[in-house]
Formats: C-alpha cells, structure tokens, sequence
C-alpha cells in the first residue's frame, strides 16, 4: 500500500497575497515569509505551507464549500488574544453561547463541554445554568477575520505554536472519512469516529437535530455526526454541512484546494484511476515538479505534488 501522503499546503486565493502574509507573519511569530513552485507563501514551523494566488476580484466565499477555516496551534492563547486585541488589524470574531445572544471570545469562557464535544445543546446550557456550572477558563478555541474574509482559529495551550488543521464541512461526514481512509490511506482521527463500525453501505447518518453553542453563529451549529483524518500532523476535521443544499466546489473560491505531498505520483495517478476517483486536472508541471488535482467526497479539490 502506498505511503499515507504528508500535508503540503492549503491554497488560497487572495487580491493582495504579500499583504496577506504579512498578516499572518504579525500574528504568529513562527511563521515565515517564503515562497514554492513560483508562488507566494506563508511557512509553518512543521513544514507546511499557506500557498496564495493573486486574483483581481475578491474571492468567493459563497456559496459554502466544503472548506470552512483552518487553524493554528499557540502556546498561550490568552496571552495571544490579548496581543490581537491591541492590534487595529485583527477583527476578532465572537463566539455566541445562546441563540439569544451574549458571546465569547474564547470558548472556554463559557460553559463547558463533556465528552470530547466542542459545543453544548440548548438542554445542556439549561442543566449547566441550573448547576451554577461556571467556566473552566485557560485554554480553548478561539477565532479572527484574516486578509479576504478569511476564518482563522487559533487554539491553546500546546507545546509549540504550528498550523495544525484544516476544517471542513461533508456532506455525509463517515462517508467521507472512508474515502479519505480507502483512497488516500489516511488513518481516521482518535475520537473522531463512529461508535459502530462503518462501511459504505451505512456510512450515511443522518445530521444530528440539535444545535449547539458556543458557535460563530448565533443560531449555533450542528456538531453531530463528525469525522477526521490524519495526514502527519495536520488533521483534516470536520462536520455535517450546516445548510440543506449540497456543498459548492472550492476551485475559484477563498480556499481553492488543499494540497498533499506523495513521492510517486505516477504509482498515485494509476491507483485513484484504478478506483474511479474524479480527475479535476491531469498531471501538470508545477514549478519543479509535478502535481494532480482530484475532488474529495464534497466537491474539495485535492492536489497531489510529488516531492521527491
């Protein structure tokens, strides 16, 4: 079987990409200024990049695709939200913790969750308030506005500040993880999996009916069911779409695909022809070497770049 492929970048789409990563640079310290294949990029300490596409118009960010944000891990994200907080350029986006109002800015500063969930249902905060249940407080989850409309999450506290996520929506979340698992030999994520075995012919779950909070908006989210996989160090998270028509396809728009590194591209191409995967382009020379772009279960453009 062929080697899982490791994360190279995600790729945006940006009207100004200098200033873009320049943004980022501020923000996260580790960061650096770089560039691959001829193009402008942002590099994360764990080897992984934020590639940028210079565009004349604004890129779409409707509507939803399956690409939702992505995120960095920081050593003391309190410490970090009081730094973005003085700096003119970062709009911090709050976390509602009812569909009546009132937010956060940190998700640990509401109620807490049990269970490895990230949000609470409505009955849940009702038993919380009747408890006198308060905030853990220290670390959790948090989120910004970057350069294009952007939703960037940062979360703390960890060893070392690095990108570690992408988070996406699917369609049919354990289906998903199957195809990432079947034709990209990703192992599944620890504690993002279904209680019960899953196969294809019942991969399909039915989302989940309750909302929950905190979440971005202030109608809550729909956590249930969620999935992920591993690709090195970064996960690829995510849950059921939120809205009922299916997810739109991510070229062209904010987030245009999201790129894996393989050493045989050749062995890769004749494996996912062999099983039916969807060829967005055909092998093309980009910068060096050589790259494939394939489509995920929702519509994701995959791009495979061999690295040798």
């Amino acid at each position: 079987m062929l080697p899982t492929p490791g994360f190279h970048h995600l790729h945006l789409n940006s009207v100004n990409p200098d200033a873009a990563i320049d943004f980022y640079v501020r923000q996260f310290a580790s960061t650096a200024k770089a560039s691959w294949g001829g193009l402008p990029a942002l590099k994360s300490p764990n080897n992984v990049m934020v590639l940028f596409t210079k565009v004349d118009t604004a890129p779409a960010i409707e509507p939803q695709t399956a690409i939702w944000h992505f995120g960095w891990h920081v050593t003391d994200i309190r410490k970090n939200l009081e730094t973005f907080r003085s700096r003119r350029e970062v709009k911090l986006l709050p976390l509602y913790t009812t569909d009546e109002g009132g937010s956060v800015q940190i998700s640990s500063d509401t109620w807490p969750v049990t269970g490895g969930a990230l949000g609470l249902t409505k009955a849940q905060i009702a038993d919380a308030k009747a408890k006198g249940v308060k905030p853990a407080g220290g670390g959790g989850f948090a989120y910004m506005q970057g350069p294009d409309s952007v939703i960037v999450e940062y979360q703390g506290d960890f060893p070392a500040e690095r990108f570690n996520h992408v988070h996406l929506y699917q369609d049919d979340p354990f289906c998903a993880q199957l195809w990432y698992q079947k034709h990209l030999n990703a192992p599944a994520m620890p504690g993002r999996t279904s209680d019960t075995p899953v196969t294809e012919a019942n991969c399909k779950v039915a989302r989940g009916p309750d909302r929950t909070w905190p979440a971005l908006g202030q109608d809550g989210m729909f956590r249930t069911p969620r999935a992920a996989v591993m690709f090195g160090d970064v996960a690829l998270t995510w849950y059921a779409r939120q809205g009922d028509q299916p997810l739109a396809g991510t070229r062209g728009h904010l987030a245009d695909h999201i790129a894996f590194s393989v050493t045989n591209l050749d062995a890769w191409v004749a494996k996912l022809r062999g099983e039916g995967v969807t060829f967005l382009e055909q092998p093309y020379k980009l910068g060096d070497t050589r790259a494939v772009m394939i489509e995920g279960p929702s519509r994701e453009a995959l791009e495979l770049v061999e690295i040798r």
